[in-house]
């Protein structure tokens, strides 16, 4: 029983994400709200866009932990970078985490004007799928 990610023809084909995702039944859906690059009094620990998304997915990471998981475990990422942010520094942090062995997962991006942490530049969130052992 595994996860099966696809990349459908007729749709791009990146080595970056999946377009479709299919979980078996029995597995254990783990949602992970939006991580920013914070430490864990709630601060921001930088203005380098590079910094704060290497410790959002950091912060994934816990959260995904505590719940048993881990990223090989992620189905969908949801990355939403601040319009004003370097979007290839913000990628060369991220993409080498984003995806485990295998096809990997589905991905979705948005610029946007502002987040709600002050001085946050990106926030992450994930859904993981993890079966049973």
């Amino acid at each position: 029983m595994d996860i099966i990610r696809l990349q459908p023809a007729g749709l791009v084909r990146s080595p970056a994400f999946s377009h479709v995702a299919i979980v078996p039944a029995g597995a254990a859906t783990i949602y992970v709200g939006g991580q920013n690059g914070v430490d864990d009094t709630g601060t921001v620990i930088s203005t380098d866009i590079a910094e704060q998304t290497s410790r959002a997915v950091d912060n994934v990471v816990v959260a995904l932990g505590a719940a048993g998981a881990s990223l090989i475990d992620v189905v969908q990422w949801t990355v939403l970078i601040a319009a004003d942010a370097d979007l290839g520094a913000a990628y060369g942090a991220i993409a080498p985490r984003l995806a485990g062995p295998g096809v990997p997962p589905l991905v979705t991006a948005a610029r946007v004007a502002g987040l709600g942490v002050p001085g946050a530049l990106i926030e992450v969130s994930v859904i993981a799928a993890k079966l049973p052992s």
